[in-house]
């Protein structure tokens, strides 16, 4: 993968830099803190205080370096979760690149990214009592979605600027047709298309503020029927 830069970001943690898109994985402020801020407290964490029950599906989309993943089932740990993980992605880093990524700070974080890695593609495996994980080596374009409905979607595709393909109309109906009442989509993108595209979609969507060197993020819910 020569077009793959492993680079340093502000908060010390490692991202990578596609060369070909001239595009960062993760904010250059900060890769842990923009995804732990993103999709974990205002993505997992803002859906788990709305409801009773501890078991969640989620859907990614772009599983990328496995950052979100880990978070989520760090997450897991400690809030006695049970999460069922489903994660797209068309390019998967090579074990070259996973290996010198430095996100996990002890044993246990190390085992679960480890494991997070290794495990196989298309194919559902419980990592863990509290773990399910299945990467799906496809493309969300073409690719038919399975495993849910989920609870919580975490769009962390390329920005629309790079990756237009992924934001558009049918794309965001495609992905948040699987969300279930009371379902979360969230994103660190804010662009006014993509919120207006979710409103058309009979989604209710939050401008909120977004992570360190961002202004604002999107997230959105599928209402509750009233009549559920």
């Amino acid at each position: 993968m020569d077009d793959i830069k492993i680079i340093t970001t502000e908060d010390g943690s490692h991202s990578l830099l596609n060369t070909s898109l001239q595009e960062t994985y993760h904010s250059i402020h900060g890769a842990v803190q923009e995804s732990q801020y993103v999709f974990i407290r205002h993505g997992l964490d803002y859906w788990l205080k709305s409801q009773s029950q501890k078991k969640v599906r989620i859907l990614e989309v772009g599983f990328g370096t496995g950052l979100n993943a880990l978070l989520t089932w760090l997450y897991a740990i400690e809030h006695q979760l049970e999460i069922v993980y489903y994660s797209w992605e068309t390019r998967p880093l090579s074990p070259e690149i996973t290996r010198q990524l430095n996100y996990a700070n002890d044993s246990r974080a190390t085992g679960l990214f480890n494991t997070l890695h290794q495990s196989a593609w298309n194919k559902e495996e419980r990592l863990s009592e509290n773990f399910v994980l299945c990467k799906v080596q496809d493309s969300i374009l073409t690719g038919t979605l399975h495993g849910g409905p989920f609870d919580i979607i975490y769009h962390d595709a390329f920005a629309p600027s790079k990756q237009p393909e992924m934001w558009t109309l049918g794309i965001l109906k495609k992905v948040t047709d699987t969300l279930s009442p009371g379902g979360v989509w969230v994103t660190y993108c804010a662009r006014g298309q993509v919120k207006r595209d979710l409103i058309s979609l009979g989604l209710r969507v939050e401008k909120l503020p977004g992570p360190p060197g961002k202004r604002e993020m999107l997230r959105s819910i599928r209402e509750r029927s009233l009549t559920a």
